[in-house]
């Protein structure tokens, strides 16, 4: 695999200046790049790197004087991190998938496989599925009975895709990735102890008969086009109607949706978010790193929260959070420097309260 420098340029709408011609083979970091490299120096802080590197292309920042730096020719793109994502996707390969059915796939005779996909080692297809065109399936993959995979898809080794499942075109599953496991639903003969706590906030309750029995999952999970689930992240299936995730959507690893969720469309879910089960979240909302979102809420559109919070109700639309419990994040901050100064003002307190007694004593 190869490009040469103009060819790359084409590819990301951008600007080049210098020798086009020259023959690219991967990229780099600038002080780690070789000659047939593409070194990656978007910044002012990666100049010395390129001095300490080989690169005879990069890309650069706007107005870098590309010359004085060694170079032979430059790329200069307006939005750097976005050209990555461009760069990126022409340099990768991907996974190493042969052409057409390999001979250890398990195929039912009543499941479809459409043109041009590329199915992997001990791959696993049951009755009635179908498989879109382009789809390319790693080794190990099982696709249960009707599940419905659209075109251009890319499924990663190990994946498991559950019964009744359907999924939109361009999907992409990371390793591990399951969807359509039966949901976390269980129930007691009489009111467990949780519901009892949650209808009283708390007090202390007994429960004579805690043996639980599972609810069956009769519902699906639904998936629009160009979304992505994270390695070893899972997805439940609905009770009665079905858990769905809007187009566009990506979920990082290990991210957990509960069965009945609705996620939106645009949504960014990042590794280890835990959704509880039939909450839903809005369009266009971000998730840092280990948010927990509690059942049966309600995240509106655009909300952004910060790593770790812990949404336990409502969220509207808009806001951006923190902390546990979420919040808005400005008041979050404010009460963090509440919290630091606790222990000063509580002895200011012990202070005061012993020369007020002092002053009792005197009397």
């Amino acid at each position: 695999m190869g490009f040469t420098v103009s060819e790359i340029a084409r590819a990301l709408g951008a600007e080049l200046l210098g020798a086009g011609d020259i023959a690219i083979s991967g990229a780099a970091e600038p002080a780690m790049a070789g000659p047939t490299d593409l070194a990656l120096a978007m910044d002012p802080k990666y100049a010395e790197g390129l001095g300490r590197g080989r690169a005879r292309a990069a890309i650069v920042w706007a107005g870098a004087d590309w010359q004085a730096l060694g170079l032979e020719a430059a790329i200069v793109v307006p939005r750097p991190r976005y050209a990555m994502s461009g760069l990126t996707t022409l340099m990768d390969p991907g996974p190493e998938i042969a052409p057409g059915i390999h001979a250890s796939a398990v195929i039912d005779p009543t499941a479809r496989v459409d043109q041009g996909a590329a199915i992997g080692p001990l791959v696993v297809i049951g009755p009635r599925a179908r498989i879109g065109a382009n789809a390319r399936i790693g080794p190990h993959v099982s696709i249960a009975e009707d599940a419905r995979i659209g075109d251009d898809a890319l499924i990663h080794a190990g994946v498991r895709i559950g019964a009744r499942v359907v999924i939109g075109d361009r999907f992409i599953a990371q390793p591990g990735a399951v969807v359509g496991a039966d949901g976390f639903s269980f129930v007691t003969p009489e009111k467990s102890r949780v519901e009892q706590a949650r209808a009283s906030l708390g007090a202390e309750t007994t429960a004579q008969n805690a043996a639980w029995t599972r609810i069956h999952s009769l519902g699906t999970v639904e998936i629009g086009d160009d979304v992505e689930v994270g390695a070893n992240s899972t997805i439940d299936r609905g009770t009665i109607r079905a858990t769905r995730v809007g187009h566009r959507t990506k979920l990082d690893n290990l991210v957990h949706l509960g069965h009945n969720v609705e996620v939106g469309e645009d949504t960014l879910l990042c590794g280890q978010v835990g959704i509880a089960g039939s909450t839903r979240i809005g369009n266009r909302v971000v998730l840092g790193g280990q948010v927990g979102v509690s059942d049966n809420v309600f995240v509106g559109d655009d909300v952004v929260a910060g790593g770790a919070t812990k949404i336990l109700s409502k969220i509207p639309a808009g806001r951006v959070i923190l902390g546990y419990p979420a919040m808005k994040m400005e008041q979050y901050l404010e009460a963090s420097r509440n919290w630091r100064r606790l222990p000063r003002l509580m002895d200011d307190i012990r202070m005061l309260k012993k020369a007020v007694s002092n002053d009792g004593k005197d009397d």
